[in-house]
């Protein structure tokens, strides 16, 4: 079981991750990559890289055959599968041991027996461990189905046997829409896992989700390393994470705690592993849901409270260590929460966001595992998240705060990040008295999530930034001695500068000197700053002589500025054009009018549902596009008539690529 060569099958930041505890222990890397990811981090960042096919994951990350090529060219030893991708496939374990190397992770057959929900619930139920009430039988009748779920009555859920992240997933409030819901989430499991089989569960509402980390040896030596908490979920994908569950009582974590060693002694399990449940606080009850075979996302949390480093011990496990410590000697030491960043917009239903990192200034004094920097490019290929923030503090209150802190001094330009609604969720009232549940976001939020507009202050002072970036000295620069000749004030006087704010027709104009400026808005609301000052991208001044220091960071795109200024609601960014830009400026690059619909990101068309001719009324789906591993429904703007079609299903468009134009038409 020795090696001294790890090849790791994934990508981003869980590949960087990997890389550091390789390096702990003096471990060479091999990173596998696709053409979209040559210049990542993680490829320059590994001792060895391979590139093993195109952009698109089934021919690369997927690619088992090019994966195990590249460990035999690299003469690697073992596999280290991250998570997503081949992380909880058995086949892939099972190839990866028949080819003489070494899968860091657990037996292939319990990668099996737990990614089968039904056997993995009819082993939990073996060892003693709560189960949600439901059927899980072989029987995959329609019949039978219905049969079951008359007897479970609703609430109820159909899901997956195979599946994970909410996909095959639905939820059945009414019995008469049980039928469609059977069919709907079986055709979704065959499609994204090729396997039909499902089963029924009771839905428990205002429930949390509960999970505990388990370490096993080779040897027979298992361990807990506590629970989490990750509750904070949109569409079954957690937002937010946090160690220890919080507000559970003693008794009951101790239960959870001891089940989830059960099961993974009744199972054999070796390395890093979870069980997860659900936690009915109203009952004082928990159930079984699944156990994930491989490293979760949110491990950082159970190594910030216990000290534990679980890549290094999946490492040493894989090597055939034994655990050097034994329950007694796991401790836990205050409170931690994972923040994840993604690229998408939750304002407008999570719409992924693609495009060239342009700044990245991450925050200091916290753990950041992040795939990406300065100058990355994110696509539409894979999952949408970029970075995880972990912070850990002595209690729960400040880990809170440290971490709202957190996002406060993070700026990021070139594409929008998730980070203003991780915000509004950490200081929202429910997440502070533990009120939220895994299905709560309609209730935290009940008219939907919209960014916090900047207040006029702040606006100004964006400007402000601007204008101190673009003329340091303002009031003594060569300009002022031209006199008459100056284009922007009457001989003797400092005359004013004109910003506009992106899609603004007034502008924003600046006047004074170096003692005070004044920031007028295009409303006219005027803004003095005393004793301006832009210095080591802090921005500072007196406003009504009380005295401030914002955070300001500013880049240039091809067409305007970015200002990236701290306010009291988080960091803002700000999209500014100057009078050369605006006399400058080249045409927009749309490539059509109303009537055309066009791909809001780069992403690849799973279904078109119009044909040329086609009648069609307003809000219509026309095309569907997947980007990021989510599907977003493109719809006709208008009713009218389908006139040219400029795509066919599994073409891959770029951002703004025409898709289909309409001609304007009333329908009969």
């Amino acid at each position: 079981m020795s090696f001294t060569r790890v090849l790791i099958t994934n990508r981003g930041e869980i590949a960087r991750r990997i890389q550091r505890g390789c390096r702990k222990l003096g471990l060479e890397t091999v990173a596998v990559f696709s053409e979209a990811d040559r210049d990542a981090p993680f490829v320059a960042e590994a001792d060895h890289a391979v590139c093993i096919g195109p952009a698109a994951a089934s021919e690369s990350y997927l690619n088992v055959p090019a994966i195990l090529g590249a460990a035999r060219a690299t003469g690697a030893g073992a596999v280290h599968p991250g998570y997503g991708f081949l992380s909880e496939n058995a086949d892939f374990a099972a190839a990866v041991e028949a080819a003489g190397l070494v899968f860091i992770g657990p037996e292939p057959d319990a990668i099996a027996q737990m990614g089968s929900k039904i056997a993995a619930k009819a082993a939990a139920e073996a060892a003693g461990v709560p189960v949600l009430p439901g059927y899980s039988g072989a029987d995959q009748s329609d019949s039978r189905l219905l049969q079951e779920a008359g007897a479970l009555g609703v609430p109820f859920l159909v899901k997956a046997s195979a599946g994970g992240g909410g996909r095959g997933m639905r939820l059945v409030t009414d019995m008469a829409d049980a039928p469609k819901a059977i069919a709907s989430a079986r055709a979704e499991a065959q499609g994204a896992f090729g396997d039909p089989a499902v089963f029924l569960e009771r839905y428990a509402l205002r429930s949390r989700h509960v999970e505990v980390q388990v370490l096993g040896d080779t040897h027979g030596n298992l361990v807990h390393l506590g629970d989490r908490d990750c509750s904070l979920q949109r569409n079954h994908q957690k937002l937010i994470e946090e160690a220890p569950a919080p507000n559970l009582p003693d008794d009951l974590r101790e239960h959870m705690r001891a089940a989830a060693v059960r099961l993974a002694q009744a199972i054999g399990y070796r390395s890093a592993g979870t069980v997860e449940y659900l936690y009915d606080p109203e009952r004082r009850a928990y159930y079984f849901l699944e156990m994930n075979t491989r490293l979760q996302v949110e491990h950082p949390v159970t190594e910030a409270i216990t000290g534990i480093d679980l890549v290094e011990w999946q490492l040493r496990i894989a090597r055939g260590e034994r655990l050097t410590f034994q329950q007694p000697d796991v401790h836990f030491e205050g409170h931690a929460i994972e923040v994840r960043v993604a690229a998408e917009n939750p304002a407008e239903n999570y719409r992924p966001e693609t495009g060239r990192i342009t700044l990245w200034v991450p925050p200091s004094g916290v753990r950041l595992d992040t795939g990406v920097g300065e100058g990355s490019t994110v696509g539409h290929h894979y999952d949408s998240m970029l970075a995880k923030l972990i912070i850990h503090a002595p209690d729960r209150a400040q880990a809170i705060r440290k971490s709202v802190a957190a996002i406060d001094g993070f700026a990021v330009g070139g594409l929008g990040l998730n980070l203003a609604f991780q915000r509004a969720l950490l200081i929202h009232p429910d997440f502070a008295a533990i009120r939220h549940h895994t299905a709560g976001l309609g209730e935290m939020f009940v008219n939907g999530w919209a960014p916090p507009a900047p207040d006029a202050q702040s606006r100004a002072l964006a400007t402000l930034a601007l204008h101190l970036h673009l003329v340091p000295t303002a009031g003594n620069t060569p300009w002022q001695g031209l006199g008459a000749w100056r284009l922007t004030a009457p001989a003797g006087r400092p005359g004013a500068a004109f910003y506009w704010a992106l899609g603004d027709e007034d502008p924003t104009s600046a006047a004074g000197d170096k003692r005070h400026l004044t920031i007028r808005l295009p409303d006219d609301t005027p803004v003095t700053v005393e004793a301006p000052g832009l210095t080591a991208d802090r921005l500072t001044g007196r406003v009504g002589g009380v005295p401030f220091t914002r955070a300001a960071h500013l880049r240039r795109t091809k067409k305007h500025w970015q200002v990236f200024l701290s306010t009291p609601d988080g960091m803002a960014g700000f999209a500014i054009e100057t009078l050369e830009d605006r006399h400058l400026q080249r045409a927009s690059g749309k490539v059509g009018g109303e009537d055309l619909l066009v791909a809001p990101m780069p992403g690849a068309v799973v279904e078109l549902r119009v044909a040329p001719g086609d009648r069609v009324a307003a809000g219509d789906t026309l095309v569907v596009l997947e980007a990021m591993k989510l599907l977003q429904s493109l719809v006709a703007p208008f009713a009218g008539i389908v006139a040219e079609i400029y795509c066919a299903a599994g073409d891959t468009v770029a951002g703004q690529a025409p898709l289909v134009k309409l001609d304007p038409e009333e329908i009969q």
